[in-house]
């Protein structure tokens, strides 16, 4: 079992997973209310550099672009209901082929077609980001996002960050917890996303 992070905490990833080299971040949810419309909540990842802006759009990573361009960085698939018990969502992020200028990796998430489903993640309950080492299995991190989200219709989870040189990185996860009432469009621009 993990650290179980707060909003704003952070963990070090490599001290818990000396030889970490790839990781999962998974994401879950419930639905607590339905409208009748189907609930689809999509994951995403941008990979950023130094100045806090996607390194090329190709670095944006979602349903329509699964996998970055060095394969660094890699989405496992759209879930359309968020049924189950478990991840619902999942991104893989290989630290040793993230390039150089990468400063971070950021996930999030977003509810589809919100505004016409009228649909926030104030409807959304037990929401989480869980940190696995894909080596061992073994989940290092987990922030379950208790906040009441009522007019959001995305939201930054956390993010991978590197401390330290690249030379000689130190991986860390800071539980973000950041909603955005623009939806994913929203997270895009404010992140250098060329829509």
């Amino acid at each position: 079992m993990g650290v179980s992070l707060t909003k704003g905490g952070n963990v070090s990833l490599t001290k818990a997973a000396p030889a970490l080299n790839a990781l999962t971040l998974g994401l879950g949810w419930d639905v607590r209310t339905t409208t009748g419309a189907d609930f689809d909540l999509d994951a995403s990842a941008l990979v950023v550099g130094a100045d806090g802006k996607v390194i090329s759009n190709g670095h944006f990573v979602f349903f329509n672009n699964k996998r970055s361009p060095d394969g660094s960085v890699e989405h496992s698939g759209d879930n359309l209901t968020g049924e189950g018990a478990g991840d619902d969502e999942a991104v893989t992020v290989t630290v040793s082929a993230l390039p150089p200028e990468a400063d971070k990796v950021i996930v999030a998430a977003s509810i589809y077609d919100a505004d016409t489903r009228n649909q926030t993640f104030g409807q959304v309950r037990n929401a989480y980001v869980r940190v696995v080492d894909n080596a061992s299995g073994e989940e290092l991190a987990r922030y379950d996002l208790s906040e009441d989200a009522a007019t959001e219709t995305a939201m930054v989870f956390g993010e991978v960050y590197r401390h330290g040189t690249p030379d000689n990185p130190e991986w860390k996860f800071r539980a973000v917890g950041q909603g955005y009432a623009s939806g994913l469009a929203g997270i895009a621009q404010e992140y250098g996303v060329q829509l």
